[in-house]
């Protein structure tokens, strides 16, 4: 049976030489791993390898090589490993050791292995064998040559030359690593563990390593407690694929760091870098605490980890990317930032013009570290309050405001619900967002402004640039940069002045002189109402924009949602768009009762109030006329009013004929007409009746408050609206006509009287639906409002009240004649005449000093200005009311003046 086994060889592959002799031979993997067998050679004996000490005897020593012992397997190995070779079995010992030949190539013709190292000098011929078969000759006749030839251990000296020195820990492995300057070492692959995890031996100095491959993971085996392993799934093919490439090979090892005795390194073979190919054929994975280390740009093991994901080999079988179900266009977009949200979110406008807020992938903004960090009274404000949150803010503000970016979307975070320590997340889009080729997130990372979230193993929902992340991170730490930096941290101490009427009566006079101020658009709360941060100051105000009248949003009141004027939102947008977060500059004029200031804001040397009125989203206010930007205002109005669009967009024009006289005419028209005056505003404007329709009015009151009286309104089932025509029932229990100027609870509508121009507060028990019969369709509203022509109302309070009292007496409730001097975005400015004496009104109020002279440059108006300007005078020198100081204007004119 021997020699039928002998002639009739066993091919395989040479996998691997254990010692000068023995040698495992593989056959050809089908579906997985080939079967191994070890072939011990037959009749020659080389010497034994160095073996280490078994580490569960603590007795036991290492042994060193045997001479000759290395230069026999180095032999071997360099003939045999991975080449085909035939063998044949000779005989079978009981414990299944097999003893056979081996021959190089395809059959038993080839170099018979055994003869060539007689040959060499590197095996001798067991004794006691029987000399006379011809394989036993021919051993023979090698030995003798190798002999004569005095090779290998028939040369001269004892062969302890060839006893390797071998080494099995390293004293200090960083050193070690360090000393190589990550210059290719020359090694041997000895023995694989698993796909990327190695036994090498470095040489020429025969330190014997543990190789694990940078950057990468293979399914590996886990010892259970009763010692078997069991493999996770393709460890064994990982661990194939490795062997029959490395196993035995000469390769060169890059050291790239180390984790404890181990070395972290990337092992170059003629063949390829194994590192990248066990990747992309799905046979690892990357792993993030040790990629940073491969040399070779983290970037080429992602890109070959994604080709095998992508493929869903392996590994990656039921692999699903986290934007799998996004379209292409949903995956990556070019969009405009309008608007920075904190340090790690953004929201940018899309083409189809829709808002999306957008997350920067995998990092963290700065955040309140440790508990009680923070004052329990008072509120915390993140911008200021968190260190490095506003540095952040600022730095994607002024590199994003406004500009495209690039988003490429790495994963969608499911929304999570509220725990005991986290709240809720709503849903985010997590991408990462580029600008000119830079990686905003990894640009704030390594300004140490934000910090790298760490992931499980096998979360994939993370950056596609996670790497750069961590590596921005780690220079971040090094240079101590932000959140990293051992100085103190940046404090900002913000005064948040908006609503606040005593601080900001403090503040008005200084940013009035302070002419244009730089400001940040923090919010916009409608399009004519902003929130503002001025950096010199470092404070934050509400602001006002002047001049115009914006429509007004819609608001939720308690117990009442007041619903918007129409564009109100569009407004808001607008402005929106154009100066959220964005540099501004602004000049103060005033403020309102409740603290907020009021003036124009200019972005990019435009008026943003000129803008809103140019784009048909508000309404030039009176106020503005005494504004430089009173002409750019009209003109943009008159623009927008052509367009009829938005605002206008039922505008009718008025008939030209009513405004040019005024306009054109040198000579001053007086045609004084009977009015009755019914009331006198805070401000010094006051309602008149038409003497003329007079009867009209006490006609349709009677007839309305018959109709009243047969048909009483239900109490309280009116519900008013602002703007809304209606009646109201006086404090002299009779019914007018009034409309609703707004809602401030069922127990506080404010109503003005239309036939009678007074206002007030009333429970809305007390009115009611207005009968069509008397609407103002039927007779327009009787009261017309007017201001008094070529006087200046004094801004000082108490002043005032003096200039207002005196009228009230002198006209409320009595007949006068009215004149119309000119027009006025706000009503016409009049002179008023007493009707018996037909003394002037206004210039009665000049001469008893209670209020100073408009001077208009006007022809027609000079002769009256002069007359006007004389009783000043004469009030002046008899000191009267404001003159009573002597002339207060020379140097606080702005002051007391009427600069609105």
């Amino acid at each position: 049976p021997a020699l039928a086994s002998q002639s009739a060889g066993i091919t395989g592959v040479s996998h691997c030489v254990l010692s000068g002799c023995a040698i495992i031979v593989r056959g050809q993997p089908r579906g997985g791993p080939p079967p191994e067998r070890q072939i011990n050679l037959s009749n020659i004996r080389a010497g034994n390898l160095a073996r280490r000490a078994a580490a569960t005897q603590p007795d036991a020593k290492d042994t060193p090589d045997e001479p000759w012992a290395f230069p026999a397997r180095e032999f071997l190995r360099k003939k045999l490993i991975g080449k085909e070779v035939c063998f044949t079995i000779e005989n079978k010992t009981p414990q299944g050791r097999e003893y056979g030949m081996i021959y190089l190539g395809k059959d038993t013709n080839g170099e018979n292995i055994a003869e060539s190292l007689v040959a060499e000098g590197l095996a001798t011929r067991r004794e006691g064998m029987r000399a006379n078969n011809p394989e036993q000759n021919r051993l023979s006749e090698c030995e003798e040559q190798a002999k004569a030839a005095k090779k290998g251990m028939w040369s001269e000296g004892n062969g302890s030359h060839t006893i390797r020195d071998l080494k099995y820990t390293i004293e200090n492995p960083r050193h070690f690593v360090d000393s190589h300057h990550q210059k290719p070492v020359n090694a041997i692959i000895e023995h694989v563990r698993d796909g990327s995890v190695v036994r090498a031996l470095l040489l020429p100095d025969y330190y014997l390593v543990t190789v694990m491959l940078s950057g990468i993971k293979c399914p590996t085996f886990r010892r259970e407690a009763d010692g078997s392993e069991t493999p996770e799934p393709f460890a064994a093919e990982a661990k194939f694929f490795t062997e029959s490439r490395l196993l035995q090979r000469d390769v060169q090892i890059i050291l790239e760091s180390c984790h404890n005795q181990n070395i972290l390194g990337t092992i170059l073979h003629p063949n390829g870098n194994i590192t990248e190919l066990l990747l992309k054929e799905g046979f690892a994975r990357c792993v993030d605490w040790s990629i940073a280390v491969y040399t070779r740009g983290a970037e080429k093991l992602r890109a070959a980890e994604r080709f095998a994901k992508e493929r869903r080999l392996r590994i990656w079988r039921d692999y699903v990317a986290p934007t799998a179900n996004l379209d292409q266009k949903d995956k990556q977009f070019v969009a405009k930032v309008m608007q920075v949200l904190n340090a790690d979110a953004i929201v940018v406008k899309l083409n189809s013009g829709d808002y999306k807020t957008i997350h920067l992938s995998s990092i963290r903004p700065p955040r309140l570290e440790g508990e009680n960090t923070q004052d329990k009274n008072k509120k915390l404000r993140p911008l200021y309050d968190i260190p490095y949150m506003f540095e952040a803010r600022e730095f994607l503000r002024k590199k994003l405001i406004g500009k495209k970016v690039n988003v490429t979307v790495d994963y969608i975070r499911p929304a999570s619900p509220a725990t005991e320590t986290v709240p809720a997340f709503s849903e985010r889009t997590c991408a990462t967002v580029t600008i000119g080729g830079i990686n905003i997130a990894e640009a704030l990372v390594s300004k140490g402004l934000a910090t790298v979230i760490r992931y499980r193993q096998d979360d994939d929902q993370r950056s596609s640039h996670y790497d750069e992340l961590l590596a921005a991170e780690a220079r971040a730490i090094k240079n101590g940069k932000g959140l990293h930096s051992k100085k103190e941290v940046p404090i900002h101490r913000v005064a948040d002045i908006s609503g606040d009427t005593q601080k900001a009566k403090q503040f008005l006079p200084f940013l009035q002189r302070a002419g244009r101020s730089e400001a940040v658009v923090e919010y916009v709360f409608s399009g004519s109402r902003l929130k503002l941060y001025l950096p010199k100051e470092t404070c934050l105000i509400t602001f006002l924009l002047a001049g115009i009248e914006c429509p007004r949003g819609a608001r939720n009141l308690p117990g009442l949602v007041q619903e918007g004027e129409p564009f109100s939102e569009e407004a808001t947008l607008f402005t929106k768009e154009l100066v959220l977060q964005r540099e501004v500059e602004v000049e103060v004029e005033s403020m309102d009762k409740a603290g907020n200031f009021i003036g124009w804001l200019h972005i990019d040397g435009a008026n943003l109030s000129v803008l809103l009125v140019e784009h048909a989203l508000s309404k030039v206010h009176f106020t503005a006329e005494r504004s430089s930007y009173y002409k750019s205002l009209l003109s943009a109005e008159e623009a927008a009013k052509q367009k009829k669009e938005k605002v206008w967009a039922h505008y009718e024009e008025q008939p030209v004929e009513e405004v040019m006289p005024v306009l054109e005419e040198k000579e001053r028209s007086a045609s004084y007409k009977p009015v009755f005056v019914t009331e006198i505003t805070d401000d010094l404007h006051f309602y008149v009746q038409d003497v003329e329709t007079g009867t009209q009015l006490e006609k349709l009151m009677e007839n309305m408050r018959n109709d009243i009286a047969s048909h009483p309104p239900v109490e309280g089932s009116y519900a008013p609206r602002r703007g809304e025509f209606c009646i109201a029932k006086f404090v002299d229990g009779e019914w007018y006509r009034a409309r609703v100027e707004k809602v401030e609870s069922p127990a506080k509508i404010h109503v003005f009287y239309i036939d009678y121009g007074n206002r007030e507060v009333l429970p809305s028990t007390r009115l009611g639906t207005l009968p069509p019969a008397f609407s103002t369709r039927v007779l327009p509203a009787q009261a017309t409002e007017y201001a008094f022509a070529f006087i200046q109302v004094p801004q000082d309070d108490d002043a005032r009240t003096d200039a207002v009292d005196s009228v009230v007496r002198d006209i409320q409730n009595t007949q006068c004649l009215l004149n119309v001097e000119h027009l006025s975005a706000g009503c016409p400015h009049v002179t008023l005449q007493f009707a018996d004496s037909k003394g002037d009104v206004g210039l009665g109020l000049v001469k008893e000093g209670l209020v100073m002279v408009e001077v208009r440059k006007e022809k027609q108006f000079q002769k009256v200005i002069t007359e006007y300007l004389n009783a000043q005078e004469s009030a002046k020198s008899a000191r009267l009311n404001l003159w009573r100081y002597g002339d207060f204007r020379a140097d606080d004119a702005d002051e007391f003046g009427y600069s609105r």
